[in-house]
């Protein structure tokens, strides 16, 4: 499947823009994962055009990454462009992808993202303004409408395409649904067989499982999956996917330094801690322990462990990186226990020390130290 000029492989599977959390070092390590493609934080146009500098910083991008998707939105056409223009210039992304799909009230509320659904003309404006503006493949994200009783993405998919976009992704929930209830991906495989809609169709939407991929590729024959939510606490799960998808299973490339088997619980639990480190390593040890926490809140690892309640809480208050790892490791056998469906550890865990491709223990002696609280 080809947007633009940029080939991204038979079913590919894509990381959805999610604010703080698609940053740099979650993007990357989900392509190494084996997404074909991973979209940025989005960012508003019109900080970018203020120039400022906490918009700019969410352009970062590495070439380890590549190919990837740089997100904007906003709901003023000339600020919009002037964006695009910035983002082409500083990042030189493979992709620019507009937001009319968020349905916060702080964006839609104000006739940005999933708001511009309630004013169709100003949104092809828009996009015809962005896609005159750079030399880049231009991408939509979008829902299916603003309500049950509006549901235009099959005529909006048809105007969009005429704006000159190169692909279109459509989240299967409207913005009054927000993201309760199930994705309706029957209009998503409507607009993907309407034989005037050339562009390639990305589904979006409930995509848990390597079966739920593996459906929507079969059943809605969409050309591309993205994934959202569901990569919280689980970047792993894309290698998941692609294994459902693909003949050939995917190896993960660069990601860690494991002695464990790929998607074993010991290995998944390693990418956790690699994830810390590469975070720590971004940022700096407190801040960036705060920004994985809702990794390691969410990952369905810890599931199912018998009064895993105060473990829990102890995971989610350690401030240090070895404080941190050392609840891990406490956990281990248990999550163990857990993924072998057994009630009883058969085997001694011996805590052999692994060596991580972001970061070496030895490394946190040059970390910067742990910040005061913020008050």
């Amino acid at each position: 499947m080809k947007i633009g000029n940029v080939d991204l492989g038979e079913r590919p599977l894509l990381l959805a823009p999610m604010e703080d959390v698609t940053d740099i070092g979650f993007r990357k390590l989900c392509r190494q994962m084996g997404a074909a493609m991973a979209y940025s934080e989005f960012v508003a146009s019109d900080a970018l055009v203020r120039n400022v500098r906490r918009s700019l910083d969410k352009l970062a991008v590495s070439d380890a990454e590549r190919p990837v998707a740089i997100q904007i939105y906003g709901r003023f056409p000339d600020a919009m462009a002037e964006a695009a223009k910035i983002v082409e210039e500083t990042s030189h992304p493979d992709i620019l992808d507009l937001n009319f799909g968020c349905p916060v009230k702080r964006v839609a509320g104000k006739g940005a993202g999933a708001g511009l659904l309630q004013n169709v003309p100003l949104m092809l404006e828009i996009t015809r303004r962005v896609v005159e503006a750079v030399n880049i493949p231009v991408t939509v994200k979008t829902r299916l409408g603003w309500d049950s009783e509006h549901e235009i993405i099959t005529e909006l998919a048809e105007q969009l395409q005429d704006c000159g976009i190169s692909a279109l992704t459509i989240h299967g929930r409207t913005r009054a649904q927000m993201y309760k209830g199930e994705a309706d991906w029957r209009l998503i495989g409507e607009v993907k067989r309407n034989p005037r809609i050339h562009i390639p169709i990305i589904g979006n939407g409930d995509l848990t499982t390597g079966e739920d991929v593996r459906r929507a590729f079969e059943h809605y024959g969409v050309d591309a999956c993205m994934v959202g939510r569901a990569t919280f606490g689980r970047p792993w799960i894309f290698k998941e996917m692609y294994d459902a998808v693909h003949d050939q299973h995917h190896t993960p490339v660069n990601a860690i330094e494991s002695n464990y088997e790929p998607l074993s619980a010991d290995w998944k639990l390693d990418v956790l801690k690699a994830q810390v480190v590469q975070s720590v390593n971004r940022i700096d040890e407190y801040r960036g322990i705060l920004h994985v926490r809702r990794h390691i809140a969410a990952t369905p690892l810890f599931k199912g462990i018998p009064d895993f309640r105060e473990k829990r809480i102890s995971l989610l208050r350690a401030e240090t990186v070895d404080a941190l790892f050392e609840q891990i490791e406490a956990v281990r056998p248990l999550v163990r226990a857990i993924c072998r469906g057994r009630c009883l550890i058969e085997q001694p865990f011996s805590a052999t020390p692994i060596s991580y491709a972001a970061g070496s223990a030895a490394h946190f002696s040059r970390l910067p130290p742990c910040r005061a609280r913020p008050a």
